[in-house]
């Protein structure tokens, strides 16, 4: 994965901000133990069987509560009280998700009720809190699309390019040798023909340049 950086030449535009792999967190209040998973997941199949999954491992549990947000914008958005009262930890976890912008997300918060209620605002809260403390255990990652390009250089010019890259943040995936060298970059998409450019002007105009295609790949959300 490639990562963010601020000193970064070309600016990244991500499609989708997701959680990567998987993470969990526990909280304890008036001896209920909530216990929040969550997973990147990428269709409602996978969604559901991702809570499938946690309520088999808890199954012993009296609640596990759930929501999941997938696609760019949250266009699905599911949410279950699994028996607590409506409104008090499916909506509330959901609403956690949709403050980070996270999608292609899904949360489970597993309850062990300890005897004592905590009331609807209560609960609210615990399920609130509970999500995301395990979101904060998670990686997160901006799914961002990047133009393939390659370069094809004289054996002169490939420190030349090696060191462009390198100061402009830009990926080199590939090096071809023949004749000349192919160098493959990974440029985030929106800027190629910026980069083409400044590639062009380094090197005064002897790089043959090509566009190959798209990938998009996911960065890792830093703290700034």
């Amino acid at each position: 994965m490639m990562r963010k950086n601020e000193k970064e030449r070309y600016a990244m535009e991500s499609l989708l901000r997701s959680v990567y792999g998987r993470a969990e967190a526990e909280y304890v209040i008036k001896k209920s133990r909530f216990i929040a998973t969550v997973c990147e997941v990428k269709t409602e199949a996978e969604a559901a069987a991702f809570i499938e999954s946690v309520r088999k491992h808890y199954w012993d549990a009296r609640h596990n509560c759930s929501a999941f947000q997938i696609g760019a914008g949250g266009q699905i958005q599911r949410s279950s009280d699994d028996g607590e009262p409506s409104g008090t930890a499916g909506r509330p976890i959901l609403e956690v998700l949709k403050k980070r912008d996270l999608t292609n997300t899904a949360v489970v918060v597993t309850r062990y009720f300890g005897g004592i209620k905590l009331g609807a605002s209560g609960l609210i809260r615990a399920y609130s809190h509970a999500a995301a403390l395990a979101l904060d255990e998670a990686s997160v990652v901006d799914y961002t699309p990047f133009t393939v390009l390659t370069a094809t250089v004289a054996y002169p010019l490939v420190s030349t390019l090696e060191r462009f890259a390198e100061s402009h943040g830009v990926l080199i995936t590939d090096r071809a040798f023949a004749a000349d060298v192919t160098f493959t970059f990974e440029v985030p998409e929106g800027n190629s023909a910026a980069f083409m450019a400044d590639l062009t002007n380094t090197t005064n105009g002897r790089a043959s340049l090509q566009k190959t295609g798209t990938v998009v790949k996911p960065v890792p959300v830093t703290e700034s």
